[in-house]
């Protein structure tokens, strides 16, 4: 039977390998588009958990704001009403109507008093006999003293002394005298109970939460409710530090009060200094999608792994080809001692970025680089010793040329040359300074040298737009160049233009 000539072996692999790629690539197409699909599910369910965290803190926000706007109504009328010598002049009861105007009497609102300017109640709005109290120790009272601009403050949650310890905050605005001094605040305090009912009939899943928080970082209201919460600082927290960067926002970070990881949506109060915070838990978010992943990506691992399965004998026996092709493509590229570029590459590089340089006008340098009496060293201390030598050079030249495009190689023998495109006689100088001196510094003993150590000479030469010359010309300047350092003694750099 005649052996089968190479063509036919292989046009006989070629349907087997192409049926392999095609499979290969139809497997990952399908893959690809099976995790797009999941992907975008996973945003989508995830954009809708942000839309409807975005949503219920709005409607938190709008009814706070609506109701503290009320509330600081309420407070300056009062600070008006004050002023008005007639208002003050009418009998207790009827100055309360007048003050309060009933706003003492809605749901959820504490006492509204006056104080003096040392604390004490002078009026209140729950009985024409004022109660007896002293409240200068409160912060709604301290910063209104302490700071006149303050305007309207709404305070941290506190226990009221005059409703039995009800958990409040109080806002509260400045009295001033005719001459700006202190005369006092009033104040109004709402119960914590307005905001835990508000939260409770806001349904944000088994795991979530929403919570209204100080700029200062303390816990006015949270849900779940936990009273031990309240009035918890948590500035601290790498959650309430997102809260502070912008207008409003989403993230998803872990709680610091219970543990949990959730998906939260912020808002800033434009006018007040409050932050609402709505977070849904990610196992909550994702219940659904996750479950639905699970499924599909069941059926697509199943449908590719026989496609991977199939593909990988294939793929490893392809990658070692490839790798061989790739070394032996770098040992023909390359010089094996001194890992630089050869003789053969340096040619095509030179004649490639010398067509750059003419095509873009601009400047281009080149080095030639000589190991000095580098025939007595190699008879001195012989080739094995020759040999390091030139690959210690070799790591010197390339560890001082640092821009892409600046490329070094072995000319033949302990030659080198460097070739620096972009680079303009003074800077081709420079490097060519770097790269002597580096070499020098190596230390190498090369007792047959006046300098007692291994050193280069360095011939540089330059080609600029205004000059007619070819590549050859600066490959012979820059010989020359180096013929001059070597003449002046050696371990030298010097420069000729072509």
């Amino acid at each position: 039977m005649p052996v089968p000539s190479r063509h036919i072996l292989l046009g006989r692999l070629a349907g087997p390998r192409a049926f392999f790629y095609g499979s290969f690539i139809i497997a990952l197409v399908m893959a690809a588009l099976c995790a797009i699909v999941l992907y975008q599910s996973r945003q989508d369910a995830l954009e809708r958990a942000r839309e409807t965290s975005r949503n219920v803190a709005l409607i938190a926000q709008r009814d706070i704001e609506r109701n503290f706007e009320l509330y600081a109504l309420s407070l300056q009328a009062v600070v008006e009403g004050l002023d008005q010598p007639e208002v003050m002049a009418l009998p207790p009861h009827l100055r309360a109507q007048v003050l309060f105007d009933r706003a003492a009497s809605a749901r959820y609102l504490g006492s509204m008093l006056v104080l003096d300017a040392s604390g004490n109640i002078i009026i209140d709005s729950a009985s024409d006999t004022p109660r007896k109290g002293n409240f200068a120790d409160r912060p709604y009272f301290t910063v209104q003293r302490d700071h006149p601009d303050t305007g309207l403050y709404v305070s941290d949650p506190y226990h009221s002394r005059l409703r039995g310890g009800a958990p409040s905050i109080a806002l509260s605005r400045r009295l001033s005298h005719l001459d700006g001094s202190f005369a006092g605040v009033v104040m109004i305090a709402v119960n914590l109970e307005y905001f835990h009912e508000l939260f409770a009939g806001l349904s944000l899943g088994p795991r979530g939460a929403i919570s209204l928080i100080g700029h200062n970082g303390i816990m006015i209201m949270r849900q779940p409710y936990d009273p031990a919460v309240i009035g918890r600082d948590i500035s601290k927290a790498s959650t309430f530090r997102q809260f502070l960067t912008a207008p409003e926002g989403s993230f998803s970070d872990t709680s610091t009060i219970d543990g949990v990881r959730r998906l939260y949506f912020f808002r800033n109060f434009p006018h007040l200094p409050l932050i609402i915070m709505v977070a849904e838990a990610e196992p909550d978010v994702y219940a659904a999608w996750r479950r639905r992943a699970m499924t599909i990506g069941s059926l697509m691992g199943a449908f590719a792994s026989g496609f991977v399965a199939l593909s990988f004998l294939l793929g490893s026996q392809l990658r070692r080809r490839m790798r061989a092709e790739s070394e032996l493509q770098m040992l023909a590229r390359t010089d094996s001692l001194t890992g630089l570029n050869n003789r053969r590459t340096l040619g095509e590089i030179l004649d490639q970025e010398w067509r750059r340089a003419k095509r873009m006008r601009s400047v281009f340098s080149l080095l030639f680089v000589d190991i000095d009496r580098f025939k007595a060293y190699n008879d001195t201390y012989g080739h094995q010793a020759g040999d390091d030598a030139l690959a210690a050079v070799a790591r010197c030249i390339g560890e001082n040329i640092r821009r892409p495009a600046d490329t070094a190689a072995r000319y033949g023998g302990e030659e080198f040359i460097v070739v620096l495109p972009d680079t303009p006689p003074d800077g081709a100088i420079v490097i060519a300074e770097k790269i002597r001196s580096a070499i020098s510094e190596l230390g190498i003993e090369h007792a047959a040298s006046e300098y007692g150590r291994v050193t280069a000479s360095i011939g540089s030469a330059s080609w600029s737009p205004d000059h007619d010359a070819d590549v050859t010309t600066i490959i012979k300047a820059a010989d020359e160049a180096l013929y001059d350092a070597k003449a002046t003694g050696r371990n030298r750099v010097a420069s000729c233009r072509p």
